[in-house]
């Protein structure tokens, strides 16, 4: 169980290696021992656990500046993090730190690396690639159209409306569980109408290859789907991404780890960061499980813990650490 200290000032020392002094950045004398650890560590699998208030946006944009440094071509690495804003951020300061070529990273969300992956290999699933993306908006305008078609929208007994049915549907595709299940377990008092509810996602399923079209959902499954079963697309994107970085790993979903463990299995150069006791968007299929048994899944998994509190008061870590060395795992 990690254990925060609370630390002011940064981690400082004087002497360098000749290997350090020949970089732009003087990483040792800018990071602490743990952050500096995380960074300059570059081949194979890592796991970082950083807490709030730890650094973990500064470690990642010192390890892109440091990767770049190295030598490694900017448009190798891939910076998945959990917002498009989060993405532009970290590449933004490390441009800082270093130059522009910071600025040649690829960097954003699963759904936009997604979306660009898709836009080339689509035809290879059966759809176009000018697809068009549907927002919830939209999904759950079709998903009604196709109630009413299949006359659901008449029956005397109780039915889900569209937002309840398209959450139903997004939950199943996130969590890999059938949608029977996701309403046999969360959805109870739908129970009755199971049959019509798995009716009507089979119809939206078809409905949207027919009039190429996807939804958020889609564009995490169907790049899963793309290299689980296209060989030469998963070693084409392996070679181009030869070093990936996934940032707040703890609010990942089951696909979305898939797609990570089927980019870097490969070349194994994959590093998550994030926290394993805060996990709060279950509601989205997140699980935390991916955190946990990531050393699990890729052998040789180095493990670098960021301790050190740069944000929170003294007794606000203590009671945090109480709450945590409460915690079962």
């Amino acid at each position: 169980m990690k254990k925060y200290t609370l630390k002011k000032s940064t981690f400082k020392e004087d002497s360098a290696t000749e290997e350090h002094r020949r970089l732009t950045i003087d990483y040792k004398n800018q990071l602490n021992p743990a952050q500096y650890e995380a960074v300059t560590s570059v081949n194979g699998p890592h796991l970082i656990v950083a807490g709030a208030g730890t650094g973990k946006t500064r470690t990642i944009t010192y390890r892109v500046a440091y990767l770049v440094e190295l030598g490694v071509r900017p448009e190798a690495i891939l910076l998945l993090t959990f917002t498009r804003r989060a993405a532009q951020e970290m590449l933004r300061r490390a441009s800082i730190l270093l130059d522009a070529r910071c600025e040649g990273v690829s960097g954003g969300t699963f759904h936009s690396f997604a979306n660009t992956v898709l836009r080339q290999y689509a035809p290879l699933l059966g759809f176009n690639s000018s697809f068009t993306i549907l927002d919830q908006g939209d999904a759950e305008d079709v998903v009604n159209l196709l109630r009413t078609q299949l006359k659901l929208d008449t029956k005397e007994k109780r039915f889900p409306r569209k937002q309840t049915l398209f959450d139903i549907f997004s939950r199943a595709v996130n969590t890999l569980v059938p949608v029977a299940d996701i309403v046999k377990e969360e959805y109870a008092h739908y129970e009755d109408s199971v049959d019509d509810i798995v009716k009507l996602q089979s119809a939206y399923e078809r409905y949207k290859a027919t009039h190429n079209l996807m939804d958020y959902d889609d564009l995490l499954l169907h790049l899963r789907k793309l290299l689980r079963d296209v060989t030469a697309v998963r070693k084409t994107l392996a070679a181009r991404f030869t070093y990936i970085m996934v940032d707040e790993y703890q609010d990942t979903n089951r696909i979305q780890a898939e797609i990570v463990a089927l980019l870097a299995g490969a070349h194994g150069n994959i590093m998550v960061v994030g926290d394993d006791a805060q996990s709060i968007y279950s509601f989205r299929g997140a699980t935390v499980r991916n955190i946990l048994d990531f050393p699990e899944q890729f052998s040789g998994c180095r493990i670098i813990t960021l301790e050190e509190n740069y944000r929170s008061t003294q007794p606000i870590l203590n009671l945090t650490n109480e709450i945590l060395r409460r915690g079962r795992e």
